[in-house]
């Protein structure tokens, strides 16, 4: 169906339909195809598995999503179209300079190719278990044909045809989530009112922790992270930001934004409630619930505990969520590589698609190989926590944003690669030690609000005037 999707989709298809489709997408089909890149594979499995450990504290952070989508729509999305760009970093060069703009770029190719990596890795896991294994096929083989499939429906259309196959797999994604909760209901003769009231008894519901300022799930500071996660993912982001950027004007790309944000609340209330379902479900059934929580939902779906057709729509909503984030983001990628290092705008023209094509081709190939070494490492703490550390990366990214839309200072350019190597490292390294030296608090996903802070601060210290007189004395 994507294929012949992509087909349909792509006919007259040139660069400008593969970078901004033309700037002709529909608002509401943006809007809803959005909802399945922002969801993932990795929300697929592990959002339902986390009510097991946290309850419904991840709602915290949803409604702080609302503020962050607040501030993209209303600040940052203005400046884009204002700007007229293509890649959301060319900001950076106008406001900053050449090396804050190809650092910038950068950053980015290095976190959303870790993070797309890191969702294919574990989407090609359940995929191998679940069928390939069985036909003794290699995993190579699998994790090969998943990105070629992806490379078919997406090399000519791009995000022309992304805003089409997003709203498709979202769709397909939660029609296998409300099929779940349909069949967890009908097992345990419960209508949508006892559904709600079995949740709400549950102690799988508390949904807001305000006791302990140091804790990791304390409201502010999840709330706070959620709002400051969705500036830098989605507002900073070329993934996000480039089917939004395809459509009409800014007034229907604003709608997009508002309209996704609200429906995204109650979609990952669904996602929660079906969490606390499976828990609920597994203890009725004396089903043993897994050491690794995100196991849960596949271990019930795979192994028929809750019926074949909750096992098809299971792996059918995995790929979809897999393939609704990995294909916009090789999109992007793409975009990132021919706008920000290779200036594809200056070429001749006679030679512009054939290099974009090019670079989607190698962008294909190295999410391949980053896959294949997740593979070798197999060790998920390990790649967990080189997921984790390309988060770390999209902190110099919100940095550099803020200190450019709060004041007119210029910096010193050639310092700010160097500085956005050690903020990082700094808040790496305070996030060990924040127990010690911050009197037991725990950082949870604030972390990102550090290393931004970091960030602005050293640029803020590049912006003084004699310490860049020096600087240009010295050279």
């Amino acid at each position: 169906m994507l294929i012949i999707l992509g087909r349909l989709t792509s006919k007259g298809a040139d660069n400008q339909s593969f970078f901004i489709g033309n700037r002709n997408s529909k608002w509401y089909l943006v809007a809803f195809g959005m909802i399945g890149t922002s969801l993932s594979g990795v929300t697929f499995i592990s959002v339902p598995g986390w009510v097991g450990s946290s309850q419904f504290s991840y709602m915290q952070m949803v409604l702080g999503y609302l503020l962050g989508y607040l501030v993209v729509a209303t600040i940052l999305m203005p400046l884009y179209y204002k700007l007229n760009l293509t890649s959301i970093y060319g900001y950076l060069e106008k406001r900053f300079g050449f090396w804050t703009y190809k650092t910038g770029a950068f950053y980015f190719l290095l976190s959303r190719t870790i993070g797309a990596a890191f969702r294919l890795f574990l989407v090609a896991n359940v995929l191998q278990f679940a069928i390939f294994e069985d036909w003794g096929i290699p995993y190579y083989i699998t994790v090969a044909i998943t990105i070629l499939l992806i490379w078919l429906y997406t090399n000519k259309g791009g995000i022309k045809t992304i805003v089409w196959t997003d709203a498709l797999q979202t769709l397909f994604m939660l029609m296998a989530v409300g099929i779940a909760i349909y069949v967890i209901a009908n097992k345990m003769n419960l209508g949508l009112v006892g559904i709600s009231q079995l949740i709400k008894e549950s102690d799988y519901s508390n949904a807001f922790f305000f006791e302990d300022w140091r804790a990791s799930n304390y409201f502010w500071k999840q709330f706070l992270s959620g709002a400051f996660i969705t500036i830098v993912m989605t507002g900073l982001d070329q993934d996000m930001m480039q089917k939004n950027l395809s459509c009409k004007n800014i007034k229907e790309a604003q709608t997009n934004m508002f309209s996704f944000s609200i429906v995204l609340v109650f979609v990952n209330l669904l996602f929660l409630s079906l969490g606390a379902l499976l828990f609920i479900y597994s203890d009725h059934i004396g089903f043993q619930i897994p050491d690794r929580l995100d196991d849960l939902f596949p271990r019930l779906a795979i192994d028929n505990h809750l019926g074949s057709l909750v096992g098809i729509f299971f792996v059918i909503g995995l790929i979809a969520a897999a393939y609704s984030s990995a294909d916009s983001a090789l999109t992007a990628l793409t975009t990132s590589v021919c706008i920000d290092f290779l200036d594809i705008q200056k070429k001749e023209l006679s030679i512009q698609n054939t290099l974009r094509r090019k670079v989607h081709i190698m962008m294909s190939a190295i999410l391949f190989v980053v896959i294949i070494i997740f593979s070798f490492i197999n060790d998920d703490s390990v790649i967990s926590s080189l997921f984790k550390a390309a988060g770390y990366t999209y902190g110099p990214l919100l940095g550099l944003y803020a200190f450019g839309l709060s004041n007119k200072k210029n910096i010193n350019d050639r310092y700010v690669p160097y500085l956005c190597i050690l903020t990082p490292l700094l808040t790496y390294i305070l996030n060990l030690n924040s127990e010690y030296l911050l009197n037991g608090y725990i950082f949870g996903f604030e972390i990102i609000i550090l290393n931004g802070l970091l960030t602005y601060l050293g640029l803020f210290f590049l912006s003084n005037k004699r310490i860049i007189n020096n600087a240009k004395l010295k050279i």
